[in-house]
């Protein structure tokens, strides 16, 4: 297993679109029941590439990706959404996954997102020292918020996500398809939603709120393209 300093980050690369897909493919169809075509991954790496990104060890094999998308929803405002996330099993642990979706969640905003929302589901976390090592299925969505759910029995991701400021907002009674229940959680970003955002803003280094947006909450979307967070 590499060093931390080891890694590397980088977008996504057009020219080694046949190295990167198929290292994409076997590193998360390890955390799928039902892996995805080929055509899945084109689909987002065609049109999004630039908002996908990789963790690479020093022998240039990857060890962790993002891959996300940005359009209109339901033709009104820009959405963006993280549709998969994966890091190799022996790499957990040591923040990757939150670096990855750090950095998809910061270029989305900078072609102007006016909202992120993210798929994850029952995320894994280091009891030592809280860093996500794997986490899919989770919402984040709305102006100036981000929104997310997690299994009630995940206590340790709970943890994590009110440590970087999450709130709880309610609870989903047999949310999942196993029948598990979950918390909703919310994250407030930017002016007009909380008097807490001022606070929230350094966990993901976004940029200054901008005033006057309304705290206005987009619909839920409960994809199965989404995976991880």
């Amino acid at each position: 297993m590499s060093n931390a300093s080891d890694l590397r980050y980088v977008r996504y690369d057009n020219s080694r679109e046949n190295e990167y897909v198929a290292a994409m493919r076997q590193l998360i169809s390890k955390d799928l029941s039902e892996p995805y075509s080929i055509y899945v991954y084109r689909y987002f790496l065609y049109q999004w590439g630039d908002l996908c990104f990789l963790a690479m060890d020093d022998k240039d094999e990857m060890v962790g990706v993002v891959v996300s998308k940005l359009e209109p929803h339901r033709d009104g405002p820009l959405r963006g959404y993280i549709a998969m996330l994966a890091v190799r099993e022996e790499n957990r642990g040591r923040g990757i996954a939150t670096k990855l979706v750090r950095m998809a969640i910061d270029a989305m905003i900078e072609r102007d997102a006016d909202e992120v929302c993210l798929h994850s589901w029952d995320g894994s976390v280091d009891p030592q020292n809280g860093v996500v090592s794997r986490v899919w299925w989770a919402d984040l969505y709305v102006l100036g918020q981000i929104v997310l759910e997690t299994e009630i029995t995940n206590t340790g991701a709970m943890k994590l996500y009110e440590r970087l400021g999450f709130l709880r907002s309610k609870q989903l009674h047999r949310y999942y398809l196993n029948g598990n229940s979950a918390y909703r959680l919310v994250l407030y970003l930017k002016e007009g939603v909380g008097s807490i955002r001022t606070t929230l803003l350094d966990p993901y280094g976004l940029p200054p709120p901008v005033p006057g947006l309304p705290d206005t909450c987009g619909g839920h979307s409960h994809a199965n393209m989404g995976s991880l967070i």
